[in-house]
């Protein structure tokens, strides 16, 4: 019978080797777990994105409206200020108008003379009319208070009450702005004889 032992550490049968195919056991359900309330914080997250996103749609969309309704108010202000000046430089040539028509109607103009102060009207007259400038001639028609001024009222016979009977000034106007009202004579009706009247006794 030997006496020699086996080495100390050295396998000491066949149970202490794994069995061929067989794999080390591992912790199962661990690795596919997730954190506890994931999902509902990425739905939350989610919705206040949406949230936001509304929100800048909103300011965008109102940002824009306000700038559309500026840049309206400018190009009126501008085409405001344009038709000021336009009416300002229009109103000062207006007796520059009323001059050579005059001078038309003066006895001592004549010949030649007359008629270079014609060409200067005509001329002038359709350069401001090309401008927009509106001449009114209410002559024979009704007196319009809101576009004439009336510098005297008489009887006239032949015309009816309120009948603008004579033009001292044409009225001018740019568009519907009124520059200058037409300056006239209107025509009133003959007051009617007083009953204690001793001529209408007879």
């Amino acid at each position: 019978m030997s006496d020699e032992q086996p080495p100390t550490g050295a396998a000491t049968g066949p149970a202490c080797e794994p069995e061929a195919g067989v794999a080390a056991a591992e912790p199962t359900g661990l690795a596919a777990v997730e954190p506890a309330g994931s999902a509902p914080a990425a739905a939350d997250e989610l919705e206040s994105l949406r949230r936001e996103c509304a929100e800048l749609r909103d300011q965008l969309l109102r940002r824009r409206a306000e700038f559309d309704n500026f840049k309206k108010r400018v190009e009126r202000d501008r085409s405001l200020a344009g038709q000021d000046a336009l009416a300002r430089a229009l109103t000062a040539l207006v007796p520059t108008l009323d001059n050579l028509e005059r001078a038309l109607g003066a006895e001592a103009a004549a010949g030649a003379l007359r008629d270079g102060i014609r060409l200067v009207h005509r001329d002038l007259l359709v350069a401001l009319e090309g401008l927009g400038l509106r001449t009114d001639d209410p002559r024979g028609g009704p007196f319009d208070p809101e576009r004439h001024q009336a510098l005297t009222h008489e009887a006239v016979p032949g015309f009816a009450d309120g009948t603008v009977v004579d033009v001292f000034g044409k009225g001018y106007a740019l568009g519907d702005r009124l520059l200058r009202p037409a300056l006239v004579k209107v025509a009133k009706g003959e007051e009617a004889p007083h009953q204690n009247d001793p001529e209408t006794l007879h």
